[in-house]
């Protein structure tokens, strides 16, 4: 169901256009039962079973990948200090910490009482979205992530759920609406790295826009990349030096007239630098030119709540500024819709799973230059911050109108205020809410919320300073492998749970018992034809004979409802709301209207799930890739314990600890050689480049030494010969520097390795031999 549009019976689509909908927003509940019902068990229940667990498992997934991410880059920082010898013990141990696994068997719940008042707690915050967007402004930058991580992924983590999306993002438009009217001048609004920039940018990693980088920007850059050495460079320094280095290969000297280190006037006013540069810029145009085309083709496809934030900043900003140009306007969207959204994906593909492996040295490049010109045609700047940038400025004149178009189209969305009534509706057929959120979320929202409750609720009979009062000061973080989640039901205390849906929806909206009657009549056929063998093929629909085969079937369940039913339709007849003279013709018309809608739904929910099939397993291999991020420093650490214990004098022998739990003594002996061919390390992607003609790759091997912990010797031979062609000796530290410093490649003459994975395969061969 969209935000916009709700499918009538009949399956037409039906706009509401104000809140006199009523009795159409029943009449769609009903519908969407007749959809749901769990006791049907046809092609379309069962496919609609599968999608509701896969939107499940994405939303489970995204929330491990979002903390996982987060432990990376808490360890990127920490062991670059490592590497340096900067990090004190105690330190050390903290980001052991971040290593350690959950463990299911340790840890506490709080009781019973507690476990009650933080479901009102969380009912409360979820339903209210106005008290998160409160503390997401309050919270500094470094409490963000951990709020994040229950705003995004627990609170609402359902995100394929309009209901939880629809209160998620009115929290955004707190948050968003408060950061415009403290904002003091146009040129900073959203584009410092702030606890609201950080919100944005981890809305846009959820999965339906992680589905969206995909389907649109995957195929492009992997057209791209395959043309490992198409050289775009269009940096006259860089161009120069690379010419210079060039000529000094061919030749064995350097010209005299091509000196080194010249400044980039120099360079830029060369010309055969110039003539190198020029059909390069033409390509780079006419790749952007491919890239914005994708970009601008995909806008029906772009996640609603992406367009819905786009259309929240223009409607701010002409409140705000109401003398804003619509160029200035535009250039505040696509700040978010490019920095924040598409641009990270085209930089950096390999992190968003849209490509296996690190792109080569050229197209990485290529990559960059691209986000670069889509920053520059949306921010439209007066000036470039480099200035050789401002020769692609044809780009940004010949596109300018139609980026504008597409960034205005971007917010031409529907509000999804006129299809919250609806959800109201389904809310309250619902028996049970829940959330799966950790003893250390649930301590860390209360801690934050009782630092800032005087803001958050200074009326001490608000509901929230009520609940604060009762639930008293905020346990302290547990250790990490104690940190259980559990599920948690959400309910309110001051409201009044809903036993009878039918008797609320006549009270609300004015309906008479025989609307609800007829309503429920009709959703009760449609099951009945759903669930009893070929009766979907029989037309016209005989609505009494198919009760009546109900009623005496095997089935306990259709008996009950076929016996129901029978009595339901004597019961609309005798009210004169149908009759039995025109076969009960309006009813039979909408039963079969609803199965036609039902039909061509089930090609819909296929679609989708072949769709989030593709999402699911992206997430899942980001997830693999970020767990391979952190076997890298358990196995680093691992190496540095062991040098530690050689260096204080504990010759040849290091003791291991893993997870707080000596092992025993090591011998620091030399370990290796293992052999592995080119043709191995090629199919594992370890070499990304090599320079070795094919004919002679066969006899070609590496040989992989470790004669102390933590280093290394790679080292190339030929079959044959006795003595390698080539040796490189390698610290973990310089690898795991060079990972952290995004330089990917390991470059050793001949071929080019791929450092996260030579640190993969030093990890597996090694650091697990000596544990």
């Amino acid at each position: 169901m969209s935000y916009t549009e709700v499918s009538s019976p009949g399956g037409m689509s039906k706009r509401l256009t104000n809140r006199n909908t009523n009795r159409y927003s029943v009449t769609a509940l009903f519908s969407m039962a007749a959809e749901q019902d769990v006791e049907v068990e046809d092609d379309l229940a069962r496919a609609q079973k599968r999608l509701r667990e896969l939107k499940s498992r994405i939303s489970a997934q995204s929330k491990k990948n979002f903390v996982l991410d987060r432990d990376v880059r808490y360890l990127d920082t920490r062991i670059a200090l490592l590497i340096q010898n900067r990090m004190a013990l105690d330190e050390r141990v903290e980001v052991e910490k971040h290593l350690e696994d959950m463990d299911a068997t340790e840890g506490a719940y709080p009781d019973d009482r507690k476990l009650q008042q933080y479901s009102n707690l969380f009912f409360l915050l979820q339903s209210e979205p106005r008290h998160i967007a409160t503390l997401c402004r309050l919270v500094s930058l470094s409490e963000i992530d951990t709020l994040l991580q229950t705003v995004m992924f627990t609170l609402y983590g359902n995100q394929y759920e309009s209901r939880e999306e629809h209160l998620l993002l009115s929290m955004f438009q707190a948050v968003l609406s408060a950061q415009f009217e403290t904002a003091t001048e146009f040129g900073s609004l959203l584009r410092a790295n702030t606890p609201v920039s950080r919100m944005m940018t981890t809305y846009t990693r959820r999965g339906p826009g992680q589905s969206y980088l995909k389907s649109v920007l995957a195929d492009r850059i992997n057209s791209l990349i395959e043309h490992k050495d198409l050289n775009l460079e269009i940096n006259p320094l860089k161009v120069y030096e690379q010419m210079i280095q060039q000529i000094e290969e061919e030749t064995g000297q350097l010209p005299p007239n091509l000196p080194r280190g010249v400044p980039p006037e120099v360079a830029q006013a060369n010309p055969d630098v110039q003539a190198i540069i020029a059909p390069r810029l033409t390509m780079l145009m006419e790749i952007a030119n491919s890239f914005l085309l994708t970009i601008i083709e995909s806008l029906e496809t772009v996640p609603y709540g992406i367009r819905w934030i786009c259309k929240q900043i223009r409607s701010l900003t002409k409140r705000k500024y109401p003398d804003a140009t619509d160029y200035a306007i535009c250039s505040l969207i696509g700040g978010f819709f490019f920095l924040r959204f598409i641009n990270p994906a085209i930089v950096t593909p390999q992190a968003y799973m849209l490509v296996e492996g690190v792109p080569a040295k050229y197209p990485r490049r290529t990559l960059t230059l691209i986000a670069k010109m889509l920053q520059n045609l949306a921010n439209k700047p007066s000036y470039a911050k480099e200035q050789y940038m401002m020769t692609l400025n044809p780009f940004v004149e010949n596109n300018k109108a139609r980026i504008n178009q597409f960034l205005n189209n971007l917010c031409d969305i529907g509000d999804f205020f006129d299809t919250l009534e609806m959800d109201q509706y389904m809310a309250l057929s619902k028996k049970d809410l829940m959330i799966n959120i950790t003893m250390n979320e649930l301590y860390n929202t209360h801690s934050l919320i009782l630092q800032q409750i005087e803001a958050l609720a200074p009326n001490e009979k608000q509901h929230l300073r009520v609940l604060m009062d009762e639930l008293g000061s905020a346990p302290p973080q547990v250790p990490r492998k104690e940190n259980r989640p559990i599920e948690l039901p959400l309910y309110s205390r001051w409201e009044t749970p809903i036993q009878d849906l039918t008797a609320s929806l006549m009270t609300e909206n004015n309906l008479t018992q025989n609307d609800i009657l007829y309503m429920e009549t009709k959703s009760i056929f449609v099951q009945l034809i759903r669930s009893i063998p070929h009766a979907a093929e029989k037309r016209p629909i005989n609505l009494p004979a198919l009760a009546e085969r109900a009623a005496t079937t095997k089935d306990a369940v259709l008996v009950r409802k076929g016996i129901k039913v029978k009595e339901m339709l004597r019961e609309l007849e005798e009210a004169g709301v149908v009759s039995k003279d025109d076969d009960y013709k309006l009813m039979r018309e909408e039963v079969a209207a609803e199965l036609a809608h039902l039909g061509n739904m089930r090609e819909k929910v296929l679609m989708e799930s072949r769709s989030l099939d593709a999402v699911y397993k992206t997430i899942c291999d980001h997830n693999n890739w970020l767990r391979s991020q952190l076997e890298q420093y358990k196995a680093y650490l691992q190496n540095s314990r062991l040098t530690s214990s050689k260096d204080k004098g504990v010759t040849g022998v290091g003791v291991v600890s893993v997870n707080g739990k000596e092992k025993k003594p090591v011998k620091s002996t030399v370990q290796g050689p293992y052999r592995f061919t080119h043709a191995q390390l090629e199919k594992d992607g370890i070499i990304v480049e090599s320079n070795v003609p094919d004919n002679r790759r066969p006899h070609i091997y590496f040989n992989i030494t470790s004669p102390t912990p933590g280093t290394f010797i790679i080292a190339l031979h030929y079959k044959g010969r006795d003595k390698a062609i080539l040796e490189m000796d390698l610290k973990i530290d310089d690898l795991l520097e060079k990972q952290k410093d995004n330089k990917h490649l390991l470059d050793l003459e001949y071929v080019q390795l791929n450092v996260p994975k030579v640190l993969g395969l030093l990890n597996k061969v090694f650091v697990k031999r000596r544990t």
